[in-house]
């Protein structure tokens, strides 16, 4: 049973740094790419950024570029997001995913080609 569980969440202020993590089992996790999510209240889930299995290749949303820094632990089959510099638009809660295709070089971008998902976890930024 695969398994994706986010943890780290919580309430910052603007300009204060949260590191999200989450923890993955049921599944071959060193070759998958996973990616990280998110979605604010009425708002469409967004693509926030992506990790190849290697963990070579990152890909990030203009919006938090030079701000967010996603990583992965093969070893302890966990991804995380080190988010810094936050803003009030930033608030969302957070999902991870993992790649339906495995061994990509490039992690995707788009909501349709992650399979897994965990139940996410809030992140609100006060102003």
């Amino acid at each position: 049973q695969v398994q994706l569980v986010e943890s780290g969440g919580g309430l910052v202020q603007a300009g204060g740094s949260l590191r999200l993590s989450c923890a993955a089992s049921g599944f071959t996790f060193s070759t998958y790419g996973m990616g990280w999510f998110r979605q604010a209240p009425g708002k469409e889930r967004e693509f926030v950024a992506a990790i190849s299995w290697t963990g070579i290749n990152t890909y990030y949303a203009d919006s938090v570029k030079g701000r967010f820094t996603i990583s992965r632990d093969n070893a302890k089959n966990t991804v995380y997001l080190q988010m810094n510099s936050l803003k009030p638009e930033d608030t969302a809660v957070y999902y991870c995913a993992s790649d339906r295709t495995p061994g990509r070089r490039w992690p995707p971008s788009e909501r349709y080609e992650y399979r897994y998902w965990g139940q996410g976890t809030p992140v609100t930024v006060s102003s």
